[in-house]
């Protein structure tokens, strides 16, 4: 086929097609008209060819997708009822947020032996609380997810202290050396209006940070949680791309890894106005993951910013999941982006420039030390300045917030729980990295003018 094809249609070259186009110009600059700059330093071309393609060394996950329900503890035997309703609905992950120990034996009731992926994001660090968990789960595939590097990033300040921290955690990676108990949550970053170039270069300065304490054998056992935005090809690309350069880093130390990916859709463009778009968002961010390559998915429910956790919400989420797996055939949609001329471009130009960030911060003393000085929350600020005032000026659109809004649409009170971020105002080591979402002082200002 694809020689009759060649013989009926010649092939034409990159360089012809520019040639063509500047001819259509008419005398208009190629680059001025036709190049378009992204605010990350991105160059969109309007056209790719074979002859420009350049194959990237990205490893796949030789399994499908896991579909994860994120459950809040609190009364073990209610979490552990809610649990088992998402797994007999169709999830094979979960994730538990927990404030503080549990009852883990009540809460895994029905839970173990079933092929489900456990995963963790704990307030608190407890090598006690590990431990036991860990003996009970001993047979089970989980995921710790204990950055001490994120929460002082988070919170602006450590568990106890730095050297207590990573003694700590160092006594738990010692004694589950073939656990997945550390995690890197660059969600963190991309919430607090991040960009995706930032995300990934932010997201290996911390993993090069926990390597360089605990050695190249954690680079396997290493999880990476990554918030998903809108720009869709670009949010494909910004996974593929870590997936890209963490490996770049681990050739420094002799190793490599297919890195670990925990996914979910980001709460900055996320309105509580027309809240039913929430549901377009997160649809179109869940394939980005998908076709990223992340391993979790954990969607959101559309009404997650301004109701309390249920089940209505939480069944819609999961569905559009399993909608995408089973019926869109994104069962193995990473590999659908591999070919792809277009992503694979924006990939090779995201990697490029997070290593020259990452390079960046390494010259300058290392994660943690440009975290002290406020560079990296300096830099994540000025990004999400130049985004929220596209999205004063209408220029970045949140549909039925920003644009079409719907004068009708009332929510004072609906609200159970509050969506705006909460201050709490206290004596922090360093500034905090704070969550924001574009449409919060819209949303207050249509809140207060309500009749």
């Amino acid at each position: 086929m694809g020689n009759f094809i060649t013989k009926e249609f010649p092939p034409v070259s990159a360089a012809a097609w520019k040639q063509k186009i500047q001819a259509d110009l008419k005398g208009a600059d190629y680059n001025e008209t036709l190049l378009t700059k992204t605010h990350e330093g991105i160059t969109i071309k309007p056209f790719y060819h074979a002859d420009e393609f350049e194959k990237l060394n990205i490893p796949l996950s030789k399994e499908d997708f896991k579909i994860c329900q994120k459950i809040v503890v609190s009364d073990e035997v209610e979490t552990n009822s809610k649990a088992v309703d998402a797994t007999n609905k169709g999830a094979n992950a979960l994730k538990f947020v927990a404030k503080k120990p549990f009852n883990a034996a009540l809460l895994f009731k029905n839970l173990l032996g079933k092929k489900i992926e456990f995963h963790f994001e704990f307030e608190f660090l407890s090598e006690t609380f590990i431990e036991e968990l860990a003996i009970l789960l001993k047979n089970e595939t989980v995921f710790y997810n204990i950055d001490i590097i994120g929460r002082l990033a988070r919170t602006g300040n450590w568990h106890k202290s730095l050297n207590d921290d990573f003694k700590l955690l160092e006594a738990i990676v010692k004694k589950n050396p073939g656990s997945f108990i550390i995690g890197v949550n660059a969600d963190i970053y991309q919430n607090a209006g991040a960009n995706n170039v930032q995300q990934v270069a932010y997201a290996l300065a911390v993993a090069n940070e926990y390597l360089t304490r605990f050695g190249a054998e954690i680079s396997q056992k290493i999880q990476f949680n990554f918030a998903v935005g809108n720009n869709y090809f670009f949010e494909i690309s910004k996974i593929r791309a870590f997936k890209y350069v963490y490996n770049l880093m681990l050739s420094q130390y002799e190793t490599e890894a297919n890195a670990q990916i925990f996914a979910e859709p980001s709460l900055r463009n996320k309105t509580i106005y027309d809240y039913n778009v929430n549901l377009l968002r997160t649809t179109t961010e869940s394939m980005s993951a998908i076709l990223g390559g992340a391993n979790t998915i954990s969607n959101c429910a559309y009404d997650a910013l301004f109701h309390d956790s249920n089940d209505f919400g939480d069944r819609i989420a999961r569905n559009q999941l399993l909608i995408l797996k089973e019926e869109s055939y994104f069962k193995h949609g990473q590999q659908i982006a591999t070919n792809s001329y277009y992503i694979e471009s924006i990939t090779k130009q995201i990697a490029e420039k997070a290593l020259d960030i990452f390079k960046e911060i390494e010259k300058g003393g290392g994660f943690l030390s440009q975290l002290k000085e406020g560079i990296v929350q300096r830099k994540i600020k000025e990004n999400a300045q130049k985004e929220q005032m596209q999205f004063d000026a209408g220029e970045l659109v949140l549909l039925g917030t920003n644009k079409y809004p719907n004068a009708q649409d009332k929510m004072k009170e609906d609200l159970q729980a509050n969506p705006f971020v909460a201050r709490n105002p206290q004596k922090t080591l360093i500034i905090p990295i704070i969550p924001t979402r574009l449409a919060e002082k819209l949303e207050q200002k249509r809140l207060k003018d309500e009749a």
